[in-house]
C-alpha cells in the first residue's frame, strides 16, 4: 500500500488539491553548459513570502542520458507545483565505466543547474536525489557502484541536502509506476472519486516500461507472476495497476539483441550484420561504455520484411501481452517512442501528437523500403521504428488502430518518472 505523510495542516480530503490548485506556467530551459548559465536562465517571479516556497532537486540517470529536474514548489494553503527547471547531458553515466570520475564530473556538472535556480539560502534545505535506470541496471553490480560512489562524492561535498539512499538504482517496477503517477497527477486524473486514468508507455535506452489500470479482473489474475500487479492506496482511491519494467528492451540494448551483441563482453567485438541497416552502411556504434562494429549485409537482402523478422525475436516469447489493453483508454507514450516519431517526421517535436500503431508500422516500411534510394537521418531509424512496431504488436498486442498520445511534456513538465519519484521523497510512497 502506499502511505502519504501528510503536512499536518492537511485533511486527507484536502490532499486531492495538493498539486491541482492554479499552476504558474512552467519555464523550462535548454541551456549550454559551456555558456554562462546565469545570463540565460529566466528569473523567477517570488511571492514576498519566500519561507512559502521549497525546492526538490531530481537526477535522473538514464542509459543514454543524465537529466536534471528541479522543481519549485509554493506552499500557499497548499503545495503547488510551480516550476520545472530540465537540462540533460549525453551519454549516460554508463558510458564512464571505465572512468567513474567522468560520472561525479558530469553531474557536478549539471548541479550548476540547481545552484543558479534554488537560491542560495534554501540549499541546505533542498533535497537532491539520484536515481539510476537500466544503464546501470545491465552493468556488473561493482562497476554500477563504482559510478555511483563517484555520484555520492559529488552530493556530499555539494551544498544541498543529501538524505539517506540518495543515489541508488531504481527498481524497475518503480520506474513504470511512479511515472504513471506523474503522468496521471499532471493530467488531473488522481483527484477524488475518479476511476478515468491513462495509461503510460516509456521506452528507454535499455529497458521498456508499461503501466495502466485495468477495467477486467481477468487482466490482474491472469498475470504470468505477482509482480506484474501493483496495488495502492491515494486519494481515497484504490489502484490496481498492471505494471512491468522489461530490462534488455530498451531501444539501445534491443539495437544490441538485434545484433546478437546484447550481454557480450568485451571491448574487440566483431561485424555484426543486420538487414535492418543500409546495404552500404560500416560504422562503430557506442552504448553502455563499448563500442560495437556494425553494419548493413552488403551480399543479402535489405528492407521492412527481412528486418521485422530479425527484431521479432527481441520481443517474442519476452513481452508479455495483457489480457486487455483498454481501447478507451488514452496511453501517453514518450522517451523514445516520442523521440523516433519526431525522426520519422510522424510528429511535431515540441507539440507531440496523437498517433495509431499503424502510423509506427507505415512509416517503418517506408524507411526500411527506401534505405538504399533515400538515405535516412539515422542509419538506425529503420530498426528502431519496426522495433518500436513489433514491441507494440507483437509485444504487447495492441491493434493497430490503438491510439496513443506522443508527448515530451505533460502541462509543461518532462513526461518521465522523476516527478513521481520526487513525491516519493516528500511522502514515502509505499508500493506493493
Amino acid at each position: 500500500m502506499i502511505a502519504l505523510n501528510l503536512p499536518k495542516h492537511l485533511t486527507v480530503s484536502d490532499t486531492h488539491n495538493w498539486f491541482w490548485l492554479s499552476r504558474a506556467q512552467v519555464k523550462t530551459s535548454l541551456l549550454d553548459l559551456t555558456n554562462s548559465i546565469g545570463s540565460i536562465l529566466p528569473s523567477l517571479s517570488r511571492p514576498a513570502n519566500h519561507s512559502r516556497i521549497f525546492y526538490a532537486v531530481m537526477f535522473d540517470a538514464g542509459s543514454t542520458g543524465t537529466r536534471i529536474h528541479v522543481y519549485t514548489f509554493i506552499q500557499k494553503e497548499l503545495p503547488v507545483l510551480d516550476n520545472e527547471m530540465f537540462h540533460s547531458i549525453k551519454p549516460g553515466l554508463s558510458a564512464y565505466v571505465d572512468s567513474p570520475e567522468m560520472a561525479g564530473h558530469t553531474v557536478k556538472m549539471l548541479l550548476k543547474v540547481a545552484k543558479k535556480t534554488v537560491p542560495r539560502l534554501e540549499w541546505k534545505r533542498t533535497p537532491v536525489v539520484l536515481r539510476a535506470t537500466a544503464g546501470l541496471r545491465l552493468l556488473a553490480a561493482e562497476k554500477a557502484q563504482a559510478l555511483l560512489d563517484q555520484v555520492q562524492h559529488v552530493f556530499d561535498e555539494s551544498p544541498f541536502l543529501v538524505p539517506d539512499n540518495s543515489v541508488s538504482i531504481m527498481n524497475g517496477t518503480n520506474e513504470g509506476i511512479l511515472a504513471w503517477i506523474s503522468v496521471n497527477f499532471l493530467t488531473g486524473h488522481l483527484k477524488a472519486q475518479t476511476k478515468k486514468t491513462v495509461g503510460i508507455l516509456d521506452l528507454g535506452g535499455g529497458s521498456t516500461q508499461i503501466t495502466f489500470l485495468p477495467k477486467l479482473r481477468k487482466t490482474i489474475e491472469s498475470v504470468p507472476v505477482a509482480d506484474y500487479v501493483a496495488r495502492f492506496d491515494i486519494f481515497n482511491s484504490t489502484f490496481e495497476l498492471y505494471t512491468h519494467s522489461y530490462l534488455g528492451n530498451g531501444l539501445m540494448a534491443a539495437r544490441l539483441a538485434t545484433l546478437g551483441a546484447l550481454g557480450v563482453e568485451g571491448t574487440v567485438l566483431y561485424m555484426r550484420r543486420s538487414s535492418c541497416l543500409p546495404k552500404k552502411f560500416r560504422d562503430e556504434w557506442s552504448f553502455g561504455g563499448l563500442t560495437y562494429q556494425v553494419s548493413g549485409d552488403p551480399d543479402g537482402y535489405a528492407g521492412y520484411k527481412l528486418c521485422y523478422q530479425e527484431v521479432l525475436k527481441v520481443v517474442k516469447g519476452i513481452i508479455h501481452q495483457p489480457y486487455e489493453l483498454q481501447d478507451s483508454s488514452v496511453f501517453y507514450a514518450f522517451s523514445y517512442y516520442f523521440d523516433r516519431a519526431v525522426d520519422a517526421g510522424l510528429i511535431d517535436g515540441v507539440q507531440g501528437g496523437m498517433l495509431e500503431v499503424r502510423d509506427f508500422k507505415k512509416r517503418a516500411k517506408e524507411v526500411c523500403n527506401k534505405m538504399t534510394k533515400y538515405p535516412p537521418i539515422s542509419s538506425f531509424l529503420c530498426m528502431d521504428m519496426t522495433y518500436i512496431t513489433c514491441l507494440l504488436k507483437d509485444g504487447f498486442g495492441f491493434k493497430e488502430s490503438t491510439v496513443l498520445q506522443l508527448t515530451k511534456k505533460v502541462n509543461n513538465v518532462e513526461s518521465s518518472w522523476a516527478l513521481g519519484a520526487t513525491l516519493d521523497y516528500f511522502h514515502n510512497l509505499k508500493i506493493h
